[in-house]
């Protein structure tokens, strides 16, 4: 691989890649030599293996691998699968894995939890009140009891669902009894969360289910016990040690990179590390290190995931999303990048390794070749902190040639589900009801998920114009993952964002002063939304189960097996879900229709599949318009159609941050 090119403006041999500030750095001679994901999807000489694409690849044994072509009798399986068959297996085979790295990362939470109740870590229970709302939600009774003590029970009940055999998961006690009904007699309430992964990896090994219908009806449950099970604990109880996010300003993209100070990047999913690191940042030992090699101090940033959890929390700088985790080292200015688990890059160690920068992987699950190993361990949270972050002092004046481009946007993240209840109702009469009465008067169309990855086979940012064309059509977007990083990099996770909105979303969010486009977390915080249309079915007006909302979710760029098992417990929930810019069963029209037409009929929501902004917009908008007149809403409201100059004339919603209404509760 040619390794010498760079990316150049003008000579028309750039490689498309998303993000000016992408195209920014790449151009410099700094990041001569580096090679991003960018270059290795135009190096590639073919596209997607069609068969893998379409799900349609079957490595279940040692008699293939066998590629299947439905209809075709020749080209069956070795063992006579067909392509439902395979189709099938290899869709619940992603939801296992998708789900299993959310079920982990839920373990891992509760752990930390009870050592934290039990004195262990040096973090502490910040939200007391949440810590007994949700002891209550559980069937404990906290009164008078300590917090910590109550903590510890809490925690124990939690951490016993994992291994649970039978029965089912306490948080699918918060859904719409009608939900709750649903599951139960369609079988696909989960007994247990790891329980529900284990039988799905069986039942699709080669010769045990053999029925497409069935096999998806597990993996519906096994998404069930990532959504409603570990993803809903993890969200839980972060929001009891770290505190609700609420409100909060802050910016991203890469010119949040600091020339004077020591730039630390932490990159993956548990804030458990972020915390840690973010304590020890602002140490005063620590910040008298760094002054003493020339650095004005330490300057924490986030990537991906890692960098949404503490934004939400903390303000603290997002560098960039998935796409940009390589481009990130490409400045030449991070002194030492913090990895964890999940969507880490192989590419991120090479990148790393041309320049002064240290890679650090901390997570006994996730080594890399090239990094060097701290094992992160909750009870010495603080030292293995301090540990990284000298290591990172120690290279500043290391740092050679660099480039830290301007691009920077101002956003305001942290709507957690208590906070939009919050705004919208105060103090003491904190409720969903605006909402739901904005949406049976018609000034707000909708509800709309942004959420999932970004993706360089997908060489348009879809969730910016997206979010554009449906906030323009009065649909309230709520964004999470590295699509939130993305429309924030856009300016539409800002108040000034308003002038882009239907007239009669602005007139309702003008009013508590919110940008159009709310940012509730990272890809676990999904379950924030599942909490959200929950509260919206018990408030009233808009029917009795999350299924007759007018509200849908959509992952126009998905990359991981994460958005798959998100996508599938949204629709097992009650929500349509609208994927991009391609389907992992496609091979199979049989399974492909049972996705998008024959869920329908089960769970009162089905998949559906878009390329472009406008097709995806007209298949949502389209979908909650249905909603609205099964509800008796439909008054009629034309929806507005985007042509280029309209795009154009958006543009960008400029970078002043208005004063903010939505402070959240404390």
């Amino acid at each position: 691989m040619d390794t010498s090119k760079r990316f150049d403006k003008g000579n028309g041999g750039c490689p498309k890649i998303q993000c000016e500030a992408n195209i920014d750095v790449l151009c410099q001679s700094c990041a001569s030599g580096v090679v991003t994901a960018a270059h290795r999807v135009e190096l590639r000489a073919t596209e997607p293996c069609l068969f893998g694409k379409g799900g349609t690849c079957c490595r279940n044994c040692n008699m293939g691998p066998c590629q299947i072509i439905e209809g075709v009798d020749q080209m069956i399986g070795i063992c006579g699968a067909d392509a439902s068959t395979v189709a099938a297996r290899n869709f619940a085979r992603i939801v296992a894995g998708g789900a299993s790295a959310h079920i982990d990362h839920g373990r891992g939470l509760v752990m930390a939890f009870l050592a934290t109740a039990k004195g262990e870590t040096p973090y502490t229970i910040k939200d007391e009140d949440k810590l007994r709302e949700t002891a209550l939600r559980l069937g404990i009774v906290p009164n008078g009891k300590d917090k910590n003590d109550l903590a510890i029970e809490v925690g124990t009940l939690l951490i016993n669902e994992f291994g649970q055999q039978s029965g089912r998961l306490l948080f699918a006690g918060r859904a719409p009894k009608p939900r709750q009904e649903l599951w139960a007699r369609l079988g696909v309430m989960p007994r247990g969360i790891d329980r529900e992964v284990v039988e799905l990896m069986h039942r699709t090994h080669m010769g045990v289910d053999q029925d497409y219908r069935n096999i998806l009806f597990q993996a519906a449950r096994c998404s069930m016990a990532d959504g409603w099970g570990a993803s809903m604990i993890a969200t839980e109880l972060s929001d009891i040690m770290f505190g609700r996010p609420a409100p909060i300003r802050t910016k991203v993209n890469i010119g949040v990179l600091k020339e004077d100070e020591v730039n630390v990047t932490v990159h993956g999913h548990e804030p458990v590390l972020a915390e840690a690191l973010a304590m020890a940042a602002n140490d005063p030992e620590i910040i008298a290190e760094a002054k003493k090699v020339g650095a004005r101090g330490i300057n924490l940033a986030g990537v991906c995931c890692t960098g949404n959890e503490i934004l939400m929390r903390r303000g603290l700088p997002i560098a960039g999303s998935f796409i940009q985790q390589e481009v990130v080292l490409a400045t030449g200015a991070v002194e030492v990048m913090v990895v964890d688990v999940q969507c880490i890059m192989q590419g991120v160690s090479p990148a790393a390794n041309r320049y002064h920068t240290e890679l650090i992987t901390t997570s006994e699950r996730a080594k890399m070749a090239g990094a060097t190993h701290i094992q992160f361990e909750e009870h010495r949270a603080l030292d293995v902190a301090r540990e990284i972050l000298r290591r990172a002092i120690e290279r500043y004046p290391r740092r050679g040639e660099h480039y830290i481009p301007i691009y920077q946007a101002d956003v305001v993240a942290g709507f957690s589900h208590e906070t939009i209840n919050y705004i919208l109702g105060g103090r003491f009469r904190a409720s969903y009801r605006p909402l739901n009465d904005n949406i049976a008067n018609g000034r707000i169309r909708g509800v709309a998920a942004i959420v999932g990855c970004d993706n360089y086979r997908v060489f348009d940012e879809i969730h910016v114009e997206l979010a554009k064309e449906l906030i323009a059509n009065d649909v309230l977007v709520v964004v999470t993952g590295c699509a939130a990083t993305g429309v924030g990099r856009a300016g539409l996770l800002n108040p000034t964002a308003l002038t882009m909105a239907g007239p009669g979303l602005r007139e309702v969010l003008e009013a508590v002063g919110c940008p159009p486009v709310l940012h509730m977390g990272s890809c676990v915080d999904n379950s924030r939304i599942l909490v959200a249309l929950t509260e919206m079915a018990k408030i009233g007006g808009l029917g009795s189960d999350i299924s007759d909302l007018p509200a849908i979710g959509c992952a126009p760029q998905w990359m991981s097996e994460k958005a798959v098992a998100i996508g599938q417990y949204f629709v097992t929930s009650g929500a349509a879900v609208v994927f991009g810019p391609n389907f992992p069963t496609s091979g199979s029209r049989v399974v492909t229709d049972y996705c998008m037409k024959d869920m329908q009929n089960l769970y009162g929501a089905t998949w559906d599949v878009a390329q472009t902004p406008n097709e995806f917009a007209n298949k949502m908008i389209d979908k909650i318009n249905e909603k609205r007149r099964a509800l008796g809403l439909d008054k009629k409201k034309e929806r507005v159609l985007f042509d280029m100059a309209m795009r154009r004339e958006l543009g960008s919603p400029g970078a002043a941050l208005h004063d903010v209404g939505c402070h959240g509760p404390g």
